[in-house]
């Protein structure tokens, strides 16, 4: 039975108490994701505002600096060696602590060699930024990897029915994470006695040594925490398979690394900022398509097994358009485009509060203490929504909130410097922001199958940022060119689309164990008792042997 179908207008919806869903917070599994997410929090503002801050006051320049947040791509681009953590045990650990566990301590553990590298560099000697450079890349690849696994961890960990619970906790460890790596290794440079007029490079590498000791709590977690139980038919294969694999992923990322480089001999120099732009995408695009054809070359020139190949790289995506058919396309652009109306408001976000006329430490105590806290009591209210409500619902409810909230920015462009309106939509945007990301993460979720929870999360997680980021570049030449009122009715107005599309998505595509496909309350059938070979989760699972979740 395929699994793109229409569904009932209004699916009756399984009836949780308050009490119950407010429970489930408490589960050990939501605490585990807690402790994950606050882990994962910690390094990527070690790669941008706390790093940006450690090279300006050593005298750095503006442009060298920019330069660095270069290291964080791996978050961008981990779908394309997610594959390799989904295929590659790791020798010895994985015996010991299984696949997903022995994969996050991998990476923890190169998080923290990479923050002591970091640690170890005074960017204020000459010659000893390629140093920093190198520790910082590998910063951004060891976190990026770790997301990768605490992702296909949070999903084999529990049921469709919890994830809501389980994103919205991991989302509030990781917001916890990113105060500490943030405002706290600011806190901490400062008591440490670096400043802006006084730069101290051992207030600095002090920081970061603790910034490296607080990535214990991940190993301890780690050590702690149970593998996730999974079905998952995992053929083993030889060691010289598995260095194949991997040396296929090198050789074309030497490639793509060689074409990048070089690409700018052929290409014009313009400064034209539009013009700037497409060039560097047709720089991107002809390196992609050059690592693409080096890593087929290579597979046809049996350097890896086509086969194993294949099952890496290739059979995650066809499984997702197997499930799906063509009404995939429905789901990634829906995927592509939810997240893009807050997304890009929030790029210009500091710029704009500065020209309100509001100070950094009226931002700094609105945004980064208040709008913190509200973003977390959003993720919360998220879960309890997702838990109570058919997810699809639950999703148009964070759409609605995410580009309605937009317009409170507009009311503060004719409040300049007052504090009160200022923090009702400082409040306000965070809890819908909040809100929107714990559904959305436990739509991505339901939308994974359980066979390839690295590769397509990955894929997904990367995709919805994609296309928001890349608006949100423009989000200052739109106000240089017009004004804010107009720039946040804009961030208005391109969140309505999402609504549509929403509905439709809803109206034809069984999303979620809460989605009853039947409207008979519990999806069964009656003559099963109560139970259906068609499962609610993936109504195609009898047809392509799909492992379960594990189960309460």
């Amino acid at each position: 039975m395929s699994a793109v179908q229409s569904i009932p207008p209004n699916p009756p919806v399984a009836k949780k108490s308050l009490s119950q869903t407010l429970k489930a917070y408490l589960d050990r599994r939501a605490i585990i994701m807690l402790f994950l997410g606050f882990v994962a929090g910690i390094p990527i503002l070690l790669i941008f505002s706390s790093l940006s801050l450690w090279l300006r006051e050593a005298g750095i320049d503006r442009t060298v600096v920019t330069m660095f947040s270069w290291a964080a791509l791996g978050y961008a681009f981990k779908f394309i060696w997610a594959p390799l953590i989904d295929a590659l045990p790791v020798p010895f650990l994985t015996k010991w602590l299984g696949r997903r566990r022995s994969w996050i301590l991998v990476s923890q553990i190169l998080i923290i060699i990479a923050i002591c590298m970091m640690a170890n560099v005074n960017p204020a000697v000459e010659g000893s930024l390629v140093l920093m450079a190198v520790g910082a890349v590998l910063l951004g690849f060891s976190s990026a990897t770790q997301d990768i696994v605490i992702d296909a961890y949070r999903i084999e960990l529990a049921p469709p029915n919890l994830q809501a619970v389980l994103s919205a906790m991991y989302v509030t460890g990781y917001r916890i994470g990113m105060i500490v790596a943030g405002a706290g290794a600011l806190y901490l440079a400062d008591y440490f006695g670096s400043t802006e007029a006084l730069y101290s490079y051992e207030a600095w590498r002090n920081t970061y040594w603790i910034m490296a000791g607080v990535m214990g709590v991940g190993i301890i977690t780690t050590l702690i925490i149970h593998e996730p139980i999974s079905q998952k038919v995992v053929v083993e294969r030889k060691t010289s398979d598995y260095m194949r694999l991997v040396l296929v992923f090198a050789i074309s990322i030497v490639g793509f690394v060689f074409v990048f480089a070089n690409a700018g001999l052929i290409l014009p120099e313009t400064e034209d900022v539009f013009s700037k732009f497409l060039v560097q995408v047709i720089r991107m695009l002809m390196s992609l398509a050059a690592a693409l054809f080096i890593g087929y070359c290579l597979v046809k020139a049996k350097l890896v097994k086509q086969e194993f190949a294949y099952t890496t790289w290739i059979e995650p995506i066809v499984d997702f358009f197997r499930r799906y058919g063509m009404k995939a396309l429905l789901l990634l652009a829906l995927i592509g485009l939810y997240r893009i109306s807050d997304i890009v408001a929030g790029v210009i976000s500091n710029v704009f509060y500065q020209d309100m006329q509001f100070t950094k430490v009226d931002i700094a105590n609105a945004v980064k203490l208040v709008g913190v806290v509200m973003a977390i009591a959003g993720g919360f209210l998220g879960g309890i929504l997702a838990q109570k409500m058919r997810i699809m619902r639950a999703m148009m409810v964070g759409a609605i909130l995410a580009c309605v909230t937009n317009l409170l920015f507009i009311l503060l462009t004719y409040h300049p410097g007052s504090l009160p309106y200022m923090y009702l939509a400082v409040i306000l945007d965070n809890l819908a922001a909040g809100l929107a990301s714990a559904v959305f993460i436990a739509f991505l979720s339901a939308l994974t199958s359980i066979r390839f929870t690295a590769v397509q999360y990955s894929i997904f997680s990367s995709l919805m940022v994609l296309l928001p980021k890349v608006i949100g570049g423009y989000s200052g030449a739109i106000v240089d060119s017009t004004s804010y009122p107009f720039f946040f009715m804009f961030t208005f107005a391109i969140g309505i689309p999402i609504l549509a599309l929403i509905y439709f998505v809803d109206k034809h595509i069984v999303i979620g164990d809460n989605d009853d496909i039947y409207g008979d309350g519990d999806g069964g059938d009656s003559n099963s008792g109560g139970k259906s070979s068609l499962s609610k989760v993936n109504p195609s699972l009898t047809d392509t042997k799909e492992p379960p979740r594990a189960s309460e």
